[in-house]
């Protein structure tokens, strides 16, 4: 056995020209004709130049070779001849090898003709006139992993290939040997195991022809044999002398150990199933492997349409808020439907008065806390250089001074000073959502109060601080505006509503306030009961765990022992209805004092 029909030095003579039918028609052609395959040969010779570096090659495809071998590189010739059999059950028109990645439904054929580029890139060296045959031989079988070896060296991502070549090179050479004896268990271990060593297979899925090789060859031979293959892998590639060199130790050693060497009677039936084995197991690998990553893509594919799914979700909230902040804070302050259009009936407002003189009083109070908690220190930095302006160090200068006798170029910075930066006072962003259902009563009065004193204070604070107020059952109610004006009167309102829509309120203040926007005070006061039916409290948590993952505060104020807890929020209980609007001040305060 050997592989030197891989790389043959000429080639038999072609096959002849199709003939023309006597009326000059053209005969039909069936699909495997090989003049269907010169399109996949020439798509083959594109992919050659990337694959083996040379540009100078040919690539011939038919149904069946000249050397009899899948493949074949004709050094003499710079062509490669390829048997389009290999590429079965595919039809020629199926097959574009000058698309990137269309070898991957053909992976045995490409792993033969990646395995001949290897030829072509590495198997230059050529051989003395009068070489010993035997010698040359010898030497082509070295070369078969040695150029696999060498191929995987600039191209690492082709070893799934060559594994699956292994395949079909090897075991048909297993099955008709050409050598005998002690030689042909030598062959397949130089084929096999030689291919272990260079990183094409693993040493777990060839450890029965090792095993069978070193009872057969014994543990010395072996050795020796191993020793001279790995030399044979650090050949350069036009070293021909060392080539044949180690070729003719490989057969020295051979005939030395021979003579003392029994040979089993079924040998190359031994050889055969070891080898079976290890492809089967190669296989498995591979087979594994494949799944593998077929796993992982489709994992990968599944989190990417999921993301894909969550992004146009959240665009679809983010349109849905946008629209419902347009109908709930109209110029006309109508109550408004879930869908944006006008409610027939059910408006909460029952009119406006003027502050009153303590409303007023903690307006000022509330302004003057949130410009103290709004208020940031210069920051300060030490800032050193080798020149003026700043203090000098002494130290530092004569660090200078001493660089600069040395005749090295001064580093030492000996003058400093403190640069100081204004901090931006941070705007605050309030929203309030009243529950107005007909339980909530009790709070109409404090949280109308509260809404004008919180929206007088921002306004008093920052031409950049907004806070709004929405009421809402079924139906939104918009009692203020985020507007940079302070509203002159306090809005009134009546709690006779039924049913609940906390989760539009939340999107309308979130996208009026920008509440989830870092760079601002952020607070989200709802003022509820929370007696609301699952999809209700699961729509309102949905909203309230997007901001709270923003980082906007939300507080729950309750009126009533009975209430309920929206999970997300901070619960605050209020006993005292009239305590709701120095809680929400506070609430404020805190939220614009922790933004940094």
């Amino acid at each position: 056995m050997s592989a030197h029909h891989h790389i043959p030095s000429t080639p038999d003579d072609d096959a002849g020209l199709a003939r023309w039918d006597d009326d000059g028609a053209p005969p039909a052609q069936p699909r495997s004709s090989p003049h269907l395959w010169l399109r996949v040969g020439a798509e083959l010779g594109d992919r050659l130049v990337a694959l083996s570096g040379r540009q100078d090659l040919l690539v011939t495809c038919r149904p069946g070779t000249r050397s009899g071998a899948p493949a074949a590189f004709f050094p003499t010739l710079s062509e490669v001849e390829f048997d389009a059999r290999l590429f079965a059950p595919l039809k020629p028109h199926e097959i574009h090898p000058r698309i990137v990645g269309d070898e991957e439904r053909y992976p045995a054929a490409w792993g033969v003709f990646v395995h001949e580029a290897a030829h072509a890139a590495h198997s230059v060296w050529t051989q003395p006139a009068g070489a010993d045959p035997r010698v040359v031989e010898a030497a082509l079988l070295l070369e078969e992993s040695r150029v696999e070896g060498a191929h995987l060296i600039t191209r690492p991502t082709d070893r799934t290939y060559l594994r699956t070549s292994a395949r079909t090179l090897v075991m048909p050479d297993i099955a008709h040997p050409t050598l005998q004896g002690i030689e042909h268990a030598a062959a397949v271990a130089a084929l096999v195991l030689g291919r272990r060593d260079v990183g094409i297979l693993d040493a777990g899925e060839t450890r029965a022809v090792a095993d069978l090789c070193e009872k057969v060859l014994g543990a010395n031979l072996l050795a020796t044999l191993t020793r001279i293959w790995t030399a044979a892998h650090q050949c350069a590639d036009h070293d021909a002398t060392t080539m044949l060199a180690h070729a003719k130790e490989w057969c020295d050693a051979l005939d030395t150990a021979a003579p003392a060497l029994p040979v089993p009677e079924n040998l190359t039936d031994l050889l055969s199933g070891a080898v079976g084995v290890v492809m089967d197991s190669t296989a498995a690998t591979d087979a594994a492997d494949l799944a593998a990553q077929a796993a992982a893509t489709n994992a990968l594919a599944t989190q990417s349409r999921a993301q894909a799914n969550d992004r146009a979700q959240q665009a679809s909230r983010r349109r849905k808020a946008a629209a419902t902040a347009r109908s709930v804070f109209n110029a006309r302050s109508t109550t408004v439907t879930p869908d944006g259009t006008p409610a027939p009936h059910g408006n909460p407002v029952t009119g406006t008065r003027r502050p009153t003189a303590a409303e007023q009083s903690a307006a000022a109070r509330l302004s003057r806390a949130l410009r103290a908690a709004a208020y940031r220190e210069r920051t300060e930095e030490k800032a050193a250089s080798p020149t003026p302006p700043g203090r000098l160090n002494m130290r530092a200068a004569l660090a200078r001074d001493a660089q600069r006798a040395a005749g090295s170029v001064p580093t030492a910075e000996p003058f400093t000073h403190m640069r100081r930066r204004n901090s931006p006072t941070p705007p605050l962003r309030v929203g309030i959502a009243v529950d107005v259902s007909g339980s909530m009563r009790a709070a109409c009065a404090p949280v109308a109060s509260a809404a004008w004193i919180v929206a007088r204070a921002a306004a008093l604070t920052d031409p950049d601080s907004l806070t709004a107020t929405i009421a809402y059952d079924m139906h939104l109610t918009a009692l203020t505006r985020p507007t940079h004006r302070a509203p002159e009167r306090v809005t009134t309102f009546d709690a006779t509503g039924g049913h609940h829509n906390l989760g539009d309120a939340i999107d309308a203040l979130d996208h009026g306030l920008e509440l989830s926007r870092p760079g601002a005070g952020r607070l989200l006061v709802i003022v509820t009961d929370a007696r609301y039916g699952s999809d209700e409290t699961a729509h309102a948590v949905t909203r309230v765990k997007h901001l709270t993952t923003a980082g906007c505060a939300v507080l729950q104020l309750t009126l009533t022992a009975k209430s309920r807890h929206l999970p997300g929020t901070t619960l605050l209980h209020l006993p005292q209805p009239s305590s709701a609007p120095a809680a929400i001040a506070t609430a404020a305060t805190d939220a614009i004092r922790r933004t940094r």
